[in-house]
């Protein structure tokens, strides 16, 4: 049957017909404002957050959950204590990655949003003013930590992102910058 189903005229594709062929969507979006106001939001809800860093003595890479709260210029913070794990690792190496986004109640997990932000991690001096405006912030967020946050192990450590990976649910997948990320108000950190 000619010019039918199954018709294959022996001809060879060219090299552009080949290269639509197998060219594939890319799929990330673009970055655009709805996506940049929905990772704010994730950030903004998540009281908890997994923090990914790299074990100083194995390099393998530890993951733990750890409480999450945002500065005056929207960037995350936690508060850790000395003798975790973690803040072993983020004293040797303070590059690690976050993970907000909680699945709801109903459906497959994987259609909720999620964000993972690479981030910077900076030790808060316990001493200078910065902790004691995190105190407050965070005494707010997570009213049971005035049980701990003063114990001289415990301090903040302000996770500076680099950028992040949002997944907004299926097909909704975008990069994002620092700046994409910052509070509206432009800033990321303390004034």
């Amino acid at each position: 049957m000619i010019g039918g189903a199954g018709y294959h005229s022996g001809r060879t594709p060219a090299r552009s017909e080949r290269a639509a062929m197998t060219a594939r969507r890319d799929p990330i979006n673009p970055t655009d404002d709805a996506a940049r106001a929905l990772a704010r939001d994730l950030v903004a809800g998540a009281r908890f957050a997994a923090l990914g860093v790299l074990d100083p003595e194995t390099g393998a890479p530890v993951v733990s959950r750890v409480a999450l709260a945002l500065d005056e210029g929207g960037c995350p913070v936690t508060l850790i204590s000395d003798l975790a794990a973690h803040a072993r690792a983020l004293a040797a190496d303070p590059r690690a990655g976050l993970l907000v986004g909680e699945p709801g109640a109903k459906g497959d997990p994987l259609t909720h949003p999620r964000m993972s932000i690479a981030v910077l991690a900076e030790t808060v001096d316990r001493g200078g003013p910065d902790h004691a405006r995190l105190r407050v912030l965070w005494l707010k967020r997570h009213p049971k930590a005035k049980l701990y946050v003063d114990f001289g192990d415990f301090r903040f450590v302000r996770l500076r992102p680099t950028g992040a990976a949002l997944n907004g649910g299926f097909g909704r997948a975008y990069r994002l910058t620092p700046e994409d990320l910052a509070a509206r108000d432009g800033r990321i950190g303390p004034p």
